[in-house]
């Protein structure tokens, strides 16, 4: 399944079906009938969030089926990551499959490094001249601007220290940030294994605080599109 058609059943069960419903028993019964007793163990992972060991969020990950063939992004987010790439570097901050890298590398030829990141990479379809590493996006294992580009797609959502997250991303790009995020409602029950729910572009703003002056957010079909320029004196600032 692709994520265009993923976007027009998010719409139909996040918009539509009231939240009275979409928290009650009765869903959770219904959606069961499709993923079976993973819907409980995805309640359970939310409503420990706080608590919960590394093994027991590796281990979610691990059983979690994949909805998506190879990413999760839209054609549309990859046409815009692909335009929006800037500089001789890139690093893919939950890689995943390592898809995504590979239009990154077809769409922009004058590329002389890319790197994916997962904390697991097992998925990783070991592209030839992609390096990978297994690491958590909290603790990223380059050094200070070590990439010109960092790219982040379907990453922040699951991620409790979410401030932590979006400061290493800023803290290992050199020149840009690109962060895709869907845009959705938090219910008690549903399909994925979420922390963090962007109903609106200023949702995400407020989270991303503080912003830089060069920045873009848009939203592209049920998702959210972000882009900021770094500038170091602005990073400075903002860590001091």
């Amino acid at each position: 399944m692709n994520r265009e058609t993923t976007n027009w059943v998010r719409f139909a069960i996040e918009e539509l079906i009231p939240p009275i419903v979409r928290d009650s028993g009765f869903f959770r019964s219904l959606m069961k009938l499709a993923w079976g007793k993973h819907i409980d163990d995805l309640a359970r992972f939310r409503e420990r969030a706080a608590f919960l060991t590394d093994e027991e969020y590796t281990q979610l990950y691990r059983d979690h089926p994949r909805v998506h063939e190879g990413t999760d992004n839209s054609q549309a987010c990859i046409d815009r990551i692909v335009k929006d790439v800037t500089g001789h570097s890139v690093a893919d901050i939950g890689c995943g499959t390592g898809v995504l890298l590979n239009h990154i590398r077809n769409g922009n030829s004058d590329l002389q490094r890319l790197a994916g990141v997962d904390f697991v990479i097992d998925d990783a379809s070991k592209l030839s001249g992609i390096e990978y590493f297994a690491a958590r996006i909290e603790n990223l294992p380059f050094k200070d601007n070590e990439f010109d580009t960092v790219v982040c797609t379907h990453v922040l959502e699951h991620v409790l220290d979410f401030r932590k997250s979006l400061t290493e991303l800023r803290r290992v790009a050199a020149k840009r940030v690109i962060i895709v995020v869907p845009r959705e409602r938090e219910y008690k029950y549903s399909f994925n294994p979420h922390f963090n729910f962007f109903p609106y572009k200023q949702s995400f703003l407020r989270a991303a605080f503080p912003i830089p002056t060069d920045f873009k957010c848009d939203d592209i079909g049920r998702d959210i599109y972000y882009v900021e320029d770094i500038h170091h004196e602005q990073q400075a600032s903002a860590v001091a």
